[in-house]
């Protein structure tokens, strides 16, 4: 199946323009799961693709869907709604999964919908809070955007567990 093609449009959020000079901002891909938007370094995205059906794999986790053949290699499907306890949300034309290099390995996420790449300065991020229900050490911080709130996630981290 050809990967998805989603609109994305990557904004500089210190100038509110287009930006293509590299500076010491972060480039973050930010998605959505349920209410909540998260964002993950742009250098971990090998591509974003339409969900497709997986493979289950028995006595996985539930976290763990499957696998599927992405051009000859078997990735591993987490749904990240699982692995966050969130509740089980319904996958619409909206459901996509980022593929992911974490490591010397390819492993997709399941989330609810990508919204778009954003550059982030330094002064936009602040440090995680302790009491998170997710592990601290896979929040990097909270970042702020215009009127949201971004859970910045050390993907390394938080896939560290899966073993394929």
């Amino acid at each position: 199946m050809p990967a998805l093609q989603p609109e994305i449009r990557m904004t500089d959020t210190t100038t509110n323009r287009t930006a293509s000079t590299p500076s010491m901002d972060s480039e973050l891909l930010t998605f959505k799961l349920g209410n909540e938007h998260y964002a993950i370094d742009i250098l971990k995205v090998q591509e974003i693709r339409r969900y497709e059906a997986v493979t289950r794999i028995a006595g996985a986790p539930d976290y763990l869907k499957g696998v599927i053949n992405l051009r000859g290699n078997i990735v591993p499907i987490v749904d990240m709604r699982i692995r966050f306890g969130l509740p089980h949300g319904e996958y619409d034309r909206f459901t996509v999964v980022i593929i992911l290099n974490v490591g010397h390995r390819v492993v997709g996420i399941v989330v609810d919908g990508v919204s778009d790449v954003v550059r982030l300065s330094p002064e936009q991020v602040q440090p995680g809070p302790a009491m998170a229900a997710i592990d601290s050490s896979c929040i990097t911080g909270l970042g702020t955007l215009d009127d949201r709130m971004l859970i910045l996630l050390n993907i390394d981290a938080l896939l560290s567990s899966i073993d394929h």
